[in-house]
């Protein structure tokens, strides 16, 4: 049974979520086409970006507990993740703006865009010569400039608010795929490509990684969302 605990992770991960998408003062579940166009567009690239760094060596999954099936020598579940993972966070973030407000003002995200820019590349320097940082790092920076002064996200605020309340699932979830709780890990990192600083088993860049991916799951969720004329 060892083989299905990255499965048994995403279902744990997304269950609840998905059980609750039917609840009539929600109603996810109208959205769930919406979704999944959204998740498909933004799992494209960072396929392609995970394909990549593990036909390098920089990360690498335990075959101790993953079924087997890979494509692109990613394991199955690795797919999955890009679309049961995401899910779970835009399920949050729908439920959390339906009933709360949670938009920044106008100032309030400007300093946090402007710092968190200036934060990041400086960060991306540092990170030269260890590839995941710097590669994360730069994407996350260039993401939220487009998404911020570009695109014009009205909802980057929403969706940055809902990521901080949602990173203690994150630690949770990609703590058990780092090694919390099993012997070994399910997911592991060559200390040459990473800063190796962790909190718990969590790489630190996996949640800058994590937010990027939200934040663009998000983005075209609305995108789609008003394509199809549905209601905000």
């Amino acid at each position: 049974m060892e083989r299905f605990t990255y499965l048994a992770v995403e279902f744990f991960a997304i269950i609840i979520c998905f059980l609750f998408s039917f609840h009539p003062k929600i109603r996810f579940d109208r959205y769930f086409l919406t979704y999944l166009k959204a998740s498909i567009v933004v799992a494209l690239p960072f396929l392609l970006w995970d394909a990549w760094f593990t036909d390098m060596g920089v990360w690498w999954f335990n075959d101790r507990y993953i079924v087997g099936y890979r494509i692109l020598d990613l394991p199955i579940e690795e797919i999955l993740f890009f679309i049961t993972i995401p899910f779970s966070c835009v399920f949050t973030y729908f439920c959390l703006t339906k009933f709360f407000n949670l938009r920044w003002c106008d100032r309030t995200t400007s300093i946090f865009v402007i710092s968190a820019t200036v934060l990041l590349v400086v960060l991306t320097i540092l990170s030269i010569g260890k590839i995941y940082p710097l590669l994360t790092f730069l994407a996350t920076t260039l993401s939220i400039v487009y998404l911020h002064y570009i695109a014009r996200f009205r909802y980057f605020s929403e969706a940055t608010s809902v990521y901080g309340i949602l990173l203690i699932g994150f630690f949770l979830v990609n703590g058990v795929l780092t090694g919390t709780g099993l012997e070994e890990a399910i997911v592991n990192y060559n200390p040459d490509d990473f800063w190796n600083f962790r909190i718990g088993t969590v790489p630190v860049e996996d949640a800058v990684y994590g937010y990027t991916m939200i934040l663009w799951n998000v983005y075209f969720f609305h995108r789609f969302k008003n394509d199809n004329k549905e209601i905000e």
